[in-house]
């Protein structure tokens, strides 16, 4: 079968077939993404065929499924800031869990979404962030009625003909902050935005030194651009400050690490020098060396992934819904010594 594909120079529906020992009409329902709500495909004969097709390399004709599906084979990511490790995860995650279906994942690197959403036909669309204006919950409404199926990460939007993604971010950053205060007095921040509302990440800063008796000192907060380098050079404004802190609260992952960066840079010793903790609990927080404190979901990229693929494959055709993620603090080598865990 492998010299065939390599004569044919592209598998096809046969091939895969013929590598199980089943029917085209067998294989299509599986590659399409129709095997689970079909009675005559068992799991055993779906997870072969997957399988072949995987091996063989086959990929479905995304023009011939379009016209024969009314489907168009594609799912936009709106992901604000790309140099993120989140937004990269989310990317591998949802590319990982379409790509066996040949949907192709496209990536818009901003959150000017609507006028993409309007001229681009996909088959479902993940939002990272919507702007925070009176008819924004409308116009996602409006596109929802338009036939875009929608799955947007928001913490106060309500589901309507879409599917909102809601963690528990700002409760959850408080317990990072929490966690800082119990040990450090002369705590910075790194952030995004300095804006003072009751769901955002600095909100638990400010809210959180607040409860510990402590003040929020200007020169301690530094806002970064949104990509590593302007977090790297944030972090290292704070840790060269004549009166530095001993601990930084960053506001995702990347500012964090970022801050170690900087903190190794400056051949300080993280945690016993100064400490660091994010939010995101991303891959890269745990794989680093020293790991990084930090809170998030569990899972969260692969529940996430099966979410989008589900409204992408037409398998979820249930009215919009709250899918709520709890966030768990994960202390690590970054605010606490190995020896102290």
């Amino acid at each position: 079968m492998d010299a065939k594909v390599r004569r044919a120079g592209r598998a096809t529906l046969r091939m895969v077939a013929e590598e199980v020992g089943v029917s085209t009409a067998t294989v299509s329902y599986v590659v399409s993404g129709r095997a689970g709500r079909s009675a005559g495909v068992s799991e055993e004969t779906a997870r072969r065929v997957r399988e072949a097709a995987e091996r063989l390399g086959y990929r479905p004709n995304p023009a011939a499924r379009s016209m024969r599906t009314g489907k168009s084979g594609v799912v936009l990511l709106s992901l604000t800031m790309l140099s993120d490790p989140w937004s990269q995860a989310v990317a591998e995650a949802v590319n990982r869990a379409l790509l066996p279906h040949g949907v192709t994942t496209l990536i818009m690197a901003d959150d000017d979404w609507e006028p993409v959403l309007q001229r681009q036909p996909c088959d479902a669309a993940f939002l990272d962030a919507v702007p925070a204006s009176p008819n924004a919950k409308q116009r996602l409404a409006d596109l929802a009625a338009a036939g875009h199926r929608l799955v947007i990460f928001d913490e106060k939007l309500e589901p309507k003909d879409f599917d909102v993604i809601r963690s528990t971010a700002m409760p959850a950053s408080r317990m990072v902050v929490d966690h800082l205060t119990r040990e450090h007095t002369k705590i910075g921040c790194l952030t995004a935005t300095t804006r003072r509302t009751k769901a955002n990440r600095f909100h638990a800063y400010t809210s959180g030194l607040a409860a510990a008796g402590l003040d929020v000192r200007k020169d301690y907060v530094e806002v970064y651009p949104r990509d590593a380098a302007g977090a790297y050079a944030a972090a290292m404004r704070l840790l060269t400050l004549p009166d530095r802190p001993t601990a930084i609260f960053a506001t995702t992952d990347f500012a964090a690490i970022s801050a170690i960066h900087a903190a190794q840079r400056l051949r300080l010793r993280v945690p016993e020098d100064v400490a660091v903790a994010g939010i995101g609990n991303t891959r890269e927080s745990e794989q680093m060396d020293p790991a990084l404190t930090t809170v998030g979901p569990t899972d969260f990229f692969v529940r996430l992934a099966d979410i989008i693929r589900a409204r992408a494959l037409g398998e979820d055709d249930s009215p919009g819904r709250l899918h709520e993620f709890p966030w768990t603090l994960f202390v690590r080598d970054s605010t606490q010594p190995r020896g102290e865990q």
